[in-house]
């Protein structure tokens, strides 16, 4: 291979999309009047208040081209988990506390024992989650879907008090960023993985070095639900922000909690991400830079706390959660100020 993979040459244009998003959120705003929106589009979620002063979350998501690889190799249960993290996650990046899922289902053929499968990954991540399944809906459309083929959409909603929205106001020069440690992959990068290994012509059910299980296990890993992390955290600390590592990478995640005045330095020796990554990064020849602005990187969250706090939340976490686990939650890096460069005219 001549030239190493982008995210943007595999089909995802992020820069494009935030363009877009910026249009869709103008479309948006003008049905907001008369309703007591607090923020919408541009947020990991869209905040509501109801009259009584109570805040109402929500956040949609899907699993993305990961279920490809799920449809590839017939195994369903764990997209089921993906979906729902990838809003729960979002819901407590903003302060909120998630309380019931709905799920939305399509395919071109009803199939019993897939929709099953998927539904038990659903339930799954809810009770990981603490959250009710309190719904969905599963459509068949032959003609729009082959046999064989769905796709997935969940929608979670969440509630807070206005004075536990994230991020604070008060992040400042020297909080450090906490990085809670990520089971893999979870639901970002695919449409990058995807035509690197079909270019490499890799057989899933081999596990190629470095890596120690199949690579369809290894791809297949669900997404780490982060629900009793941050609730430990809430109940000891005082977490400023939390950003919620999906499309965009860590560095493209953690600037969405800070101010405009605000910069971090992210410390790339204390991260050690997991084999897949090392091998992505291999066969795709896919530079250092262009890695963490597609993929986690082993860091699913990360909270913003002071310095005072850091050390002793990032051992809460460990004694809590993972004693017994290989990856460890850390200190991968510190808020600054941001710093502008001023030219003579």
């Amino acid at each position: 291979m001549q030239e190493g993979w982008t995210y943007k040459k595999a089909g995802v244009d992020v820069e494009g999309w935030e363009k877009t998003a910026r249009g869709i959120k103008k479309i948006a705003s003008a049905t907001f009047q008369d309703h007591p929106v607090v923020e919408s589009l541009g947020g990991y979620s869209g905040i509501y208040k109801n009259p009584g002063g109570e805040l109402l979350m929500a956040s949609c998501d899907g699993v993305g081209t990961k279920i490809m690889i799920a449809q590839e190799v017939e195994e369903h249960r764990t997209v089921g988990i993906d979906l729902v993290a990838m809003s729960v996650n979002d819901i407590l990046a903003q302060g909120g506390k998630p309380i019931f899922f709905l799920d939305y289902i399509a395919t071109g053929q009803l199939e019993d024992n897939m929709v099953k499968e998927i539904i038990a990954g659903v339930a799954e991540g809810c009770k990981r989650a603490d959250v009710a399944l309190l719904g969905g809906e599963t459509a068949e459309m032959p003609g729009l879907y082959e046999p064989g083929v769905y796709d997935l959409a969940g929608f979670a909603v969440g509630i807070a008090q206005e004075e536990e929205l994230l991020p604070a106001q008060n992040i400042a020069d020297g909080d450090v960023l906490l990085g809670l440690p990520s089971s893999g992959l979870h639901s970002n990068g695919y449409s990058l993985v995807r035509p690197l290994i079909a270019q490499e012509g890799l057989d899933l059910s081999q596990a190629p070095a470095p890596l120690h299980r199949a690579l369809k296990e290894e791809l297949l890993e669900p997404t780490r639900i982060y629900c009793q992390e941050v609730k430990k955290l809430r109940e000891n600390y005082s977490i400023k922000g939390l950003a919620h590592i999906t499309g965009g990478g860590l560095t493209g995640n953690i600037p969405r909690v800070l101010s405009d005045d605000l910069d971090f330095t992210i410390y790339p020796d204390r991260i050690n991400p997991q084999a897949i990554f090392q091998f992505i990064q291999e066969k795709g020849q896919i530079s250092r830079e262009e890695m963490f602005k597609t993929f986690n990187m082993g860091v699913g969250m990360v909270a913003v706390l002071s310095r005072e706090e850091g050390e002793v939340a990032c051992n809460l976490l460990n004694d809590n959660f993972y004693r017994q686990q290989k990856r460890k939650a850390l200190i991968i890096g510190k808020v600054r100020e941001r710093r502008i460069q001023a030219y003579d005219r």
